[in-house]
C-alpha cells in the first residue's frame, strides 16, 4: 500500500503580524513550523504503517526551496520518501491552481492508494486544497477524520473505515480506496522524535521536482492559474470586552441589568 501525505510549511501562527501599509503578512524572522494538520495526517499514516508495515509513506510538499525543512520533520516521523515541489513559477497559487498542481504529481507516481491531507493551513485557512484535489483526480474522500484503518473487502479490493467529526460528535464512514482523507485534530499529539530518528532521516530520499518535470502550460501555474487572488489581510477589528453582572444577590443583579439596558435605550 501506498499513501501519499500532503503537507505544508506555515508561519508559527502566533508571531505572524500584519503590515498595516501594504495589508500583507509579515513573515520576516518568523519561524516555521510543519503546518499541524499535516502532522496529524502524518500521525494516521503511521499508525497504519505499524499495523502494515510493509506500507510505503510518501510526503509532498509545495513552496520555496526552505520548505524542505517541512519534509524533514516528516521523514523524522517515519516518513520513507519526500518530494520538494518548488518554482518560482508556482509563486501566488491559490488553491485551485495548488490541487491542480498536485494532482498532476500524483499522475507521475506509481499508484497512490490513499491521500492524506490536513482538514486546512493554519495560515490560509481554507481548508480547500484537499476536497479540489480529490475532485481533481476523480476519487472518493472522507473529511475531518480523527482516526482510520485498513480493511480488505471480500474481493481483496481495500478500503477505509474513517472516524470523522461531525457537529454532534463522531460518525463511522467507509471507502473504497484509492481515496483521499482530510484530517482533524483528534487525539493526536506533537511527536518529539530521537536523535537516531532525526539522523536518519537526513539519509532519506527527497525528490526535487519542478513546472518542467509536471507538463502543465504556464498559464495554469501560479498566480496565472489562479482563479482568486488575496486583495488584502488584515487582523480583526479589537472589540471592547463586554460588562459581566455577577455577585449573589440576585434581585441587585437583575437591577443592574436593567438599569443597564435603559442606559443604552434598549428599554
Amino acid at each position: 500500500m501506498k499513501i501519499l501525505v500532503c503537507a505544508k510549511q506555515v508561519p508559527e501562527a502566533t508571531e505572524v503580524r500584519v503590515n498595516p501599509e501594504t495589508g500583507t503578512l509579515n513573515r520576516d524572522g518568523v519561524a516555521s513550523i510543519l503546518n499541524p494538520f499535516c502532522e496529524y495526517a502524518m500521525d494516521l499514516a503511521l499508525e497504519i504503517k505499524a499495523k502494515a508495515p510493509a506500507t510505503e509513506i510518501v510526503v509532498l510538499t509545495m513552496g520555496p526551496p526552505q520548505a524542505r525543512m517541512a519534509l524533514l520533520r516528516c521523514l523524522e516521523m517515519g516518513a520513507d520518501k519526500a518530494i520538494l515541489v518548488t518554482d518560482r513559477r508556482f509563486a501566488g497559487a491559490d488553491t485551485w491552481a495548488t490541487a491542480l498542481t498536485i494532482a498532476k504529481i500524483v499522475g507521475k507516481l506509481d499508484a497512490v492508494d490513499l491521500i492524506l491531507v490536513g482538514k486546512h493551513a493554519i495560515d490560509g485557512d481554507t481548508a480547500q486544497v484537499g476536497p479540489m484535489l480529490a475532485e481533481v483526480l476523480n476519487i472518493p474522500q472522507i473529511t475531518y477524520a480523527v482516526g482510520i484503518e485498513v480493511e480488505e473487502t471480500a474481493k481483496g479490493a481495500p478500503r477505509v473505515r474513517v472516524r470523522r467529526e461531525n457537529e454532534g460528535g463522531y460518525e463511522r464512514v467507509q471507502m473504497r480506496l484509492p481515496g483521499l482523507v482530510s484530517v482533524s485534530k483528534g487525539a493526536a499529539s506533537r511527536q518529539v522524535c530521537s536523535f537516531q530518528a532525526i539522523l536518519d532521516a537526513r539519509a532519506k530520499e527527497i525528490r526535487t521536482m519542478t513546472a518542467d518535470d509536471l507538463g502543465l502550460d504556464e498559464a495554469e501555474l501560479g498566480l496565472k492559474g489562479s482563479l482568486t487572488q488575496v486583495v488584502k489581510v488584515f487582523p480583526p477589528t479589537v472589540k471592547a470586552p463586554g460588562r459581566i453582572v455577577g455577585g449573589a444577590d440576585a434581585p441587585k443583579a437583575a437591577k443592574e441589568v436593567v438599569d443597564l439596558l435603559k442606559a443604552k435605550h434598549f428599554v
